[in-house]
């Protein structure tokens, strides 16, 4: 059975960083979705970017679908406002306290780590990045390194755009192994 990963998407998402995990993971296989924060379909990102995301997270919620035995991982796009959007979501931090609570992958990029993953205490005792500067917000600053990708067990985490295909390969290297993140790397000329 394919994997399955959940990309949230609120107002204000950083268009790279959820499209080209969107996008790699297709490519490899896995069975991607993206869900708006509210009913609305049509998300705009942080620069004007319109998305028709898969589904919405009230209609997963009706559906019974919001919870970690429906989904193998999570990627939360960072941008700004939609890291805050996201952590001012209360469906959302439920549904990641879960994910994480059951071992399920939970990735997140750029400020989202910081401002989304931290106030729900899944960076304590982890190591991590974030956008650099975010890290100022995490209470656990011990964990965080300046690596690009960080992976500390089922929680990713990656410092912006310009490293959203390594993040999309480490997510999927995560879920597949055998070096599947490697040799899509190098298809796309990542490596």
């Amino acid at each position: 059975m394919p994997k399955s990963v959940l990309v949230l998407l609120a107002e204000g998402f950083e268009e790279v960083e959820a499209i080209t995990p969107i996008d790699y993971l297709r490519r490899v296989g896995i069975q991607i979705s993206s869900a708006a924060l509210g009913k609305e379909l049509a998300v705009t990102g942080s620069h004007a970017i319109q998305l028709a995301a898969d589904t919405s997270l009230p209609k997963l919620l009706e559906e019974g679908r919001l919870n970690p035995s429906a989904w193998d991982g999570v990627i939360v796009p960072g941008g700004l406002p939609g890291a805050d959007n996201l952590a001012a979501s209360k469906e959302t931090g439920n549904f990641l306290k879960e994910m994480a609570q059951e071992g399920k992958l939970v990735a997140a990029i750029c400020a989202s780590p910081a401002r989304v993953l931290s106030p729900l205490g899944l960076l304590e005792g982890r190591k991590f990045t974030c956008y650099p500067g975010e890290e100022e917000k995490v209470p656990a600053k011990d964990g965080w390194k300046k690596d690009r990708v960080v992976i500390d067990g089922n929680i990713i985490t990656s410092q912006g755009a310009g490293t959203a295909g390594e993040f999309a390969c480490a997510v999927i290297e995560n879920l597949l192994g055998g070096g599947e993140g490697k040799k899509l790397a190098a298809k796309v000329l990542l490596a």
